[in-house]
């Protein structure tokens, strides 16, 4: 096959029909990626194919109209067959690309794809490669070069742009096995492609009607007024059936979603007629809050509710709508001093340390911090740290618990920092109220149309409306929420196990299905 090859691309050059190309290095051993089965060869990509690499068309000459000319392929054709950049400047035929050839992206998105598209030209930072002998099968050689194409990757993982050399191209290895063999492959190559596609046709229709099932089901549950019998039921039938209807981690990210939701409507654990009103709760916490004012001093944040248009009325009955503002006993901006990584003081806390809901200690800047701003801006267990400012509308106005670990650092001044009276408020409460629906859509709403940077300042996180139980409630509400969250997280878990059993069991499948030594047994028989 290769002495074949070799007098087909001789013939070629003789006939002026392709250039002749420099003479390629010997391979040595330590080249060889894999040993080949007996009867194949490695060879260079260049001594087995013709490889041609687009021209430089100037983009003046684009047109849009396809009566305009050729169609150029450019990078993002590939795989595609319709381009949509026409040309009229005269060509070499050289840069034609007819229906079968591979091409290959040599900037940027490296892939390669079989043009099924019509005839063309080439386009800069792309390489036509063609089989030089109808002995070698352009589905075969597809194969070839996606194994180069593996080694591209690699070569030029840490580079910004990655970007396939002259000499990376023309010189790859490829695998050869004889004509025969080829023709096997290719076909039983095409026969698992086949059995893939049913299995994913089959499997998205398997999630798609899981989705619309797990979607019904926790739709439900969020119903802003349920039948209560009803709604036990579908409580149990949820919970019945987390496992079959959660097989993602998109799919268990709602339902702790859904948890939340539900905890904070006085859904998930009973209300106890015992418990304190919340009513009585807040007009202490409220007297508390008034009489720590400094005289003469405005207390901006105070702000009482919205609107009895703009509070929802299903909660329970031991419970009372207060805003933020009237249960905080403080709420203050960060320092707006510049932190860096190596300079000594006081580590202060930024976005990227609680933007993700729980306090991260990685990556801390510090801030030389006076003794009197440490004395109102250093941290204590128990603090709200909510994000108020960011480029990213879903990061804005989400919180923090300060943990234990945080205590005696400072904060930034995107941040706001809110304390509540531990006797009277369970922070990790107004923690879940941050992260329900209803909040996040109070706080999304009014920026959502905004242009530049979306944020929320302290005056419009004080009117923010929460539910709020009795002080007992809300301590039953954190320890089931704590006990879910763990059933989640074993869950998830669970999913990353079962996916990796899932790989091993299509590793057993296809060993099972292509079985190397008993079909070359059969041939030799």
């Amino acid at each position: 096959l290769l002495k074949r090859i070799a007098a087909e691309k001789a013939r070629l050059v003789k006939a002026g029909a392709i250039r002749k190309e420099k003479s390629l290095p010997e391979i040595a051993p330590d080249e060889i990626p894999f040993g080949a089965p007996q009867g194949w060869e490695w060879v260079r990509l260049a001594s087995s194919t013709i490889i041609v690499q687009g021209f430089a068309f100037s983009s003046g000459d684009f047109a849009t109209d396809p009566d305009a000319g050729y169609p150029l392929i450019k990078i993002g054709d590939i795989g595609t067959s319709t381009p949509k950049v026409f040309i009229k400047e005269p060509h070499d035929p050289a840069y034609l690309v007819n229906r079968g050839d591979i091409l290959v992206g040599l900037s940027g998105s490296i892939k390669c794809a079989i043009w099924e598209g019509p005839t063309a030209l080439l386009n800069q930072r792309i390489a036509r490669i063609a089989p030089s002998s109808g002995d070698l099968l352009s589905a075969w050689l597809l194969f070839g070069v996606n194994v180069c194409i593996d080694k591209w990757k690699d070569e030029t993982s840490k580079l910004t742009v990655q970007n396939v050399k002259a000499r990376q191209l023309y010189e790859s290895l490829i695998p050869l096995p004889p004509v025969a063999e080829q023709h096997r492959i290719v076909a039983k190559v095409n026969e698992l492609m086949a059995v893939c596609k049913r299995l994913e046709a089959a499997r998205a229709e398997q999630e798609s009607t899981r989705d619309r099932l797990a979607t019904a089901s926790l739709a439900r549950l969020n119903a802003p007024n349920p039948d209560p019998a009803m709604f036990q039921h579908d409580v149990a039938f949820s919970l019945n059936n987390l496992a079959p209807l959660t097989t993602r981690p998109n799919q268990i990210k709602v339902l702790r979603q859904t948890i939340r939701n539900l905890a904070v409507h006085g859904k998930l654990v009973p209300q106890d007629p015992n418990d304190e009103p919340a009513s009585e709760l807040l007009k202490r916490v409220i007297a508390e809050n008034e009489a720590t004012f400094v005289k003469g001093r405005k207390r901006k944040f105070l702000i009482g509710l919205r609107s009895d248009d703009e509070v929802p009325k299903n909660i329970p009955a031991t419970w009372t709508w207060s805003s933020i503002g009237q249960l905080a006993s403080e709420m203050r901006y960060g320092t707006a001093k510049k932190c860096e990584h190596r300079i000594k003081g006081t580590p202060v806390l930024r976005i990227p340390n609680v933007s993700r809901g729980e306090v991260d200690l990685t990556n801390l800047k510090f801030g030389a911090l006076t003794e009197e701003e440490k004395k109102t801006l250093l941290l204590r267990e128990n603090d709200l740290l909510v994000v108020r400012s960011n480029g990213s509308l879903g990061i804005v106005g989400r919180a923090a618990i300060v943990n234990k670990a945080a205590e005696s650092m400072s904060f930034a001044g995107y941040l706001v920092r809110i304390r509540f009276r531990q006797r009277y408020i369970h922070t990790r409460y107004i923690w879940l109220a941050m992260n329900s629906q209803h909040v996040r859509d109070l706080i999304e709403k009014p920026i959502r149309s905004t242009v530049g940077l979306k944020n929320v300042n302290s005056t419009e996180l004080a009117a923010i409306t929460i539910p709020l139980p009795p002080l007992a409630e809300q301590q039953r509400i954190v320890a089931k929420i704590d006990e879910l969250m763990t059933l989640c997280d074993r869950m998830e878990a669970s999913l990353a196990w079962g996916n990796d059993n899932r790989r091993q069991l299509i590793d057993a499948l296809l060993h099972e299905a292509l079985k190397p030594e008993e079909e070359c047994e059969k041939l030799a028989g």
